[in-house]
């Protein structure tokens, strides 16, 4: 029977059977003919293909136009039944029709099944949802489409030359079981093809996730148990396979769903919710089950970086998992990201806890950085790189600061660099907690200079920390500027008190004419005070370069000006001493300077502070 012919059939005959009025003579006669032609024309079509009778199946859809065929003889096939169903309900000819339709049906969950499984590379949900979200919909996919004159799937050919392999291999194979899908409800065999799809794609996603290293049954209880180093390992996992479980496999799932059962939404809600929901909860209790173990505040940066994920997909979640019957998937991801966050909040609190009780009775030698303060700044500067997600989590927690401080330490109201947001107020907070702790270190000094230097090298390193870090922009300017005139405070108490001997032992009129013999006594008590002050001094410590040379530069502008008037005025004296053999002069001006280059490093230098062993003019 010619093809073209045949197709005539199903689609010339619905326009006469409109064109005749349903209850006259001539309308029920020709009906009756027409739907028995229909039942002829299906049973050679459905006969022809009948795979029961074929060892070696075929594919149906191989060839566009014998498909077409096939699903045109079903339609009419289903118009004749209802027919007879109406006039001659007990006829032989609905039994024979019934028969066919059912040997029609098992041909089409064949082909579906086959399609599925063939096509499972070009159905992956990374091809899916790569191409569906270029193109609004499948271009050939319903059911009634197969219907259309040729010239249509000509011109919708010529359009997909230009589209990769890939997808339009995807696109055809998701037009074909649409195509089936359709037929297959529209017959009543929805439970079949159901039956089939969820059976086959569950296990492609169930396959995903096992490769995505998703488990299934990983317990609070079992999390509880593990070594921190093994549940990291797990966490990393976990944060590296979300983010393309949730955009690929569940979202082209989602879409691979809707687009082969577009024509129920019950039937779409159900498959993809048998296929993805188990999964979906598994993959986002995780998270939930990791809040609610025990924590230490190392392991913040990791529950950070899971809430920071499960918000950041949000969004996703809530629009794949739209279904009534997926709320649970929303529910679960909602309760992650509220866990999370309580242990967050908790985990800060622990830390702030935790420098409160440092009780490390130690100085560090030389006045150098504290552990503590490397700790606090070094957690604080990663914590900054949080700021957004720390935003979200404080959003409704508001910070009120345990003690009256004064209203320079958070900046003035009216600045715009001042502290004001809750997540700002809770970092300054935390160094401020952690500087108060390093003030009563510094009392452990016995040398009071050396815990002004041991504070201002501290205070430094965290100002450093804080421009080099994203702290800068939650502290802000004002915060930054009024910490660094600390440091040089800090900075000027030490020169004061460190060289205030030195500066005592020159006279305070260093041109006024004295007897000789006070100028030689000024000399021995500057040489015993600098000798003192710098074999002391020697083994301190200026970590920070900066901080270092402006300490240097600073004590020369304060004592090399007066040392040098001093000595240009009274040194002619010295040198007439100098004939007999007795000097009271060590230092030139120049050494002073040379003395200072070598401080500030850690180093005590050998031997006792000399000229003979410096030399005058050394320089560095």
């Amino acid at each position: 029977m010619p093809r073209k012919g045949m197709r005539n059939i199903f689609f010339k005959s619905p326009s006469l059977t409109r064109m005749t009025p349903p209850s006259s003579p001539l309308h029920h006669t020709f009906s009756e003919s027409l739907m028995e032609e229909n039942i002829e024309v299906a049973q050679f079509i459905i006969t022809k293909w009948d795979s029961s009778h074929d060892d070696n199946l075929v594919s149906l859809f191989s060839d566009k136009d014998e498909a077409r065929q096939y699903l045109g003889s079903i339609k009419g096939l289903q118009k004749a039944m209802k027919y007879l169903v109406l006039h001659q309900s007990n006829s032989e000819k609905l039994v024979r029709a019934q028969l066919l339709m059912q040997t029609a049906m098992q041909r089409l969950q064949n082909e579906f099944y086959q399609i599925l499984k063939s096509n499972r590379d070009y159905l992956d949900p990374e091809s899916v949802s790569a191409h569906s979200s270029s193109r609004p919909s499948v271009s050939r996919s319903s059911f009634s489409e197969f219907e259309e004159e040729e010239e249509e799937e000509d011109e919708s050919e010529n359009e997909n030359d230009s589209v990769p392999e890939v997808e339009t291999a995807s696109l055809a194979a998701m037009a074909d079981l649409r195509a089936i899908a359709e037929a297959m409800i529209s017959a009543g065999y929805a439970k079949e093809c159901i039956k089939v799809y969820k059976i086959i794609r569950k296990s492609i996603v169930d396959e995903a996730l096992y490769h995505l290293g998703v488990e299934r049954e990983l317990t609070f209880q079992r999390i509880q148990k593990m070594e921190w180093e093994v549940l990291e390992f797990k966490i990393k996992n976990w944060l590296s396979a979300v983010k393309m479980a949730v955009k690929t496999l569940f979202y082209g799932e989602r879409l691979l769903c809707d687009q082969v059962f577009s024509v129920s939404a019950a039937i779409r809600e159900s498959c993809f919710t048998e296929i993805s929901k188990e999964g979906a909860l598994a993959l986002f209790g995780f998270p939930e089950n990791v809040a609610k173990c025990k924590q230490t505040p190392e392991k913040l940066f990791r529950i950070l970086d899971l809430y920071e994920a499960v918000s950041g997909l949000w969004p996703e979640v809530e629009s794949i998992f739209s279904f009534e019957s997926t709320a649970a998937v929303q529910a679960t991801a909602v309760n992650s990201l509220i866990k999370l966050g309580d242990t967050v909040r908790t985990m800060l609190m622990d830390f702030e806890t935790a420098i409160q009780k440092d009780s490390s009775k130690t100085t560090v030698p030389g006045g150098g950085i504290h552990p503590l303060t490397r700790y606090v700044m070094n957690y604080i500067s990663f914590l900054a790189d949080y700021c957004g997600i720390l935003s979200n989590i404080f959003e409704d927690w508001p910070f009120t600061v345990p003690s009256a401080l004064p209203e320079s330490y958070f900046g003035s109201p009216d600045s715009e660099g001042s502290i004001s947001s809750p997540i700002s107020v809770r970092v300054a907070w935390l160094i401020l907690v952690m500087l108060c702790k390093l003030d009563g270190k510094a009392a452990m000094y016995k040398d009071v200079p050396l815990s002004y230097l041991f504070l201002a090298n501290n205070l430094q390193y965290v100002t450093e920390k804080v421009r080099q870090s994203n702290l800068k922009f939650l502290l802000g300017d004002d915060w930054l500027i009024n910490h660094e005139l600390k440091v040089k405070q800090y900075a000027e108490n030490y020169e004061k008190i460190g060289w205030s001997k030195v500066l005592a032992s020159l006279p305070e009129n260093q041109t006024a004419e004295i007897p000789a013999d006070r100028v030689n006594d000024h000399f021995k008590k500057f040489n015993s005070a600098f000798e003192e002050a710098y074999m002391k001094q020697v083994s301190w410590v200026v970590p920070d370069p900066k901080l270092r040379d402006h300490i240097k530069i600073s004590l020369a502008r304060r004592i090399i000006p007066i040392y040098k008037e001093f000595y240009e005025s009274n040194g002619g004296v010295q040198m007439k001493k100098e004939m007999w053999g007795e000097s009271f002069i060590r230092f030139t001006p120049d050494d002073l300077g040379n003395y200072w280059s070598d401080m500030f490093y850690g180093s005590r230098s050998s031997g006792s502070v000399s000229s003979s062993s410096r030399g005058g003019g050394r320089s560095h």
